[in-house]
This record gives structure tokens, C-alpha cells and sequence, in this order.
């Protein structure tokens, strides 16, 4: 069954030319960018875009039912997506839509209220050089990912980071200034698999590193569950001394 997959990118930056290097680096927006690489390493996957200025900020219901994975870029706007989509992209991870979530969109609607804390850090930006170490080199994400992962320049993330223990830990990253961060990380809600992956700024050519490129595809594939039942999980109360039959 081939995959469904959904790039999900405010794109206000791409709206502001801001920074005014984003053109040069992702000249079809940070989701075209993302997107093309999926369709290159999953040529069987169908891939579309959506982006905060749709309709419905392009995640109607009828997109999400038709979705395998929601990818999520986000930044600058994370109080103008609409609670209403939160929670239909909320309902559909609970009952097993894939999730990843991209570099900064650790402070969005949908993965704070997944996760129930602030998902706040530290940070800052001086083009520091990130080395992406792998710590969990059996996880199915990890496949073909150079250990260590030297991305030249980024955005310097540190803990801590306001986030539960995650399910699984696969990466963590070392920056120039000594910060260290849990840079890649798994949970589960519900029926959904939950991806978070920090490198990507918006400042930097990041998403077109070929090694950054495998780790989203193998997470796609990791939080992907093509054909599973979208239902969210419900309790039942069984009757009392069923066990006596």
C-alpha cells in the first residue's frame, strides 16, 4: 500500500522573506523542499503540501482521513493555527495518523497539547555546528544515518527541554558552544507514533542535506500505519464475574 503523506508548513516566512537567505536555500518554500525529498527517497508515496493560509489551513477532514503522516513545520505562527484544526490533527494522531515534528514546531498547538508541557528550551542562533549522535543505533529511524551527523551550521537548541521522558531516544545533539539536546525522539499517543526531529532552521540549508533527508524518510516509515482502523481508543466497563464463566 503506498504512503500518504502530508507537509504541513506555515510558510510565513516564506510570506515575508525572512531571513532573505530562505529563497536561495528553499526556493519552492520549506515544505516544497521537504516534500520533494520524500517523493525522491518514497517514489511510491503520494505527497502533498498544506500550508497555514489555506482554507482550513489545507487540513480539512478530508485531508487528514486520506493522510498516513502529517509532517509539521511551524515558527512564527503557532497561536494563528486555528484550535478547531488542533483538535481534528489531535483526533486523528489518537486514533493513528503518524506524526513528525520539525525543529521549532516543539512550541506548536498540536505537540504541546500531545504532550502536556511546554515543550519550551533554550536556544540560540549563531551558526553553530550541530553533531547529531545516534543512542539508539537498533531503531528502524537510524537506518543508513551516519553516526556522527555533522550539520555545518544551525540553531543552537539546549536543554533542558520541557518535554515528557520520551518513549524512545534516538539522537542527541553536541553544539560548538557545548550545549547538548535530545534532538531526536519518539512517543506514542493513542494509536498514533510521534517523531520529533530539531534540525531545520529556516536560516540554514539544512533540509537538503541527503543524511537529514534519510532521517525523514525513515521517520515517515517508522510513524507510518497504512490500512490500521482510524479509531481512537475507548475504555469499556465489562460486566461484573465475567471472568466466572
Amino acid at each position: 500500500m503506498s504512503l500518504r503523506i502530508t507537509v504541513w508548513n506555515e510558510g510565513v516566512h516564506e510570506a515575508r522573506q525572512h531571513p532573505s537567505g530562505i529563497d536561495e536555500y528553499y526556493p519552492d518554500g520549506i515544505h516544497g523542499a521537504i516534500a520533494e525529498a520524500l517523493r525522491a527517497h518514497i517514489p511510491t508515496a503520494s505527497v502533498r503540501t498544506a500550508m497555514l493560509s489555506d482554507p482550513e489551513h489545507g487540513l480539512p477532514e478530508s485531508v487528514l482521513a486520506d493522510t498516513d503522516v502529517l509532517l509539521w513545520w511551524a515558527h512564527l505562527a503557532h497561536g494563528e493555527v486555528s484550535d478547531e484544526v488542533v483538535s481534528r490533527v489531535q483526533r486523528h494522531v489518537l486514533g493513528g495518523m503518524g506524526l513528525l515534528v520539525l525543529h521549532s514546531g516543539h512550541f506548536s498547538k498540536i505537540f504541546t497539547r500531545l504532550l502536556g508541557t511546554t515543550c519550551s528550551l533554550s536556544w540560540r542562533n549563531a551558526a553553530e555546528r550541530e553533531v547529531v549522535w545516534t543512542v539508539d543505533p537498533t531503531h528502524p529511524i537510524t537506518e543508513g544515518v551516519p553516526n556522527p551527523l555533522v550539520i555545518p551550521e544551525q540553531e543552537t537548541y539546549g536543554e533542558f527541554f520541557d518535554i515528557p521522558v520520551p518513549d524512545e531516544l534516538i539522537f542527541i545533539s553536541s553544539f560548538t558552544g557545548g550545549e547538548v539536546f535530545r534532538s531526536g525522539c519518539t512517543f506514542h499517543r493513542g494509536r498514533g507514533r510521534i517523531f520529533y526531529f530539531s534540525p531545520g532552521d529556516e536560516s540554514y540549508p539544512v533540509y537538503n542535506q541527503p543524511e537529514i533527508q534519510r532521517v525523514l524518510t525513515n521517520g515517515v516509515h517508522w510513524a507510518a500505519q497504512p490500512g490500521i482502523e482510524r479509531a481512537i481508543p475507548q475504555v469499556s466497563n465489562p460486566e461484573r464475574d465475567w471472568y466466572l464463566t
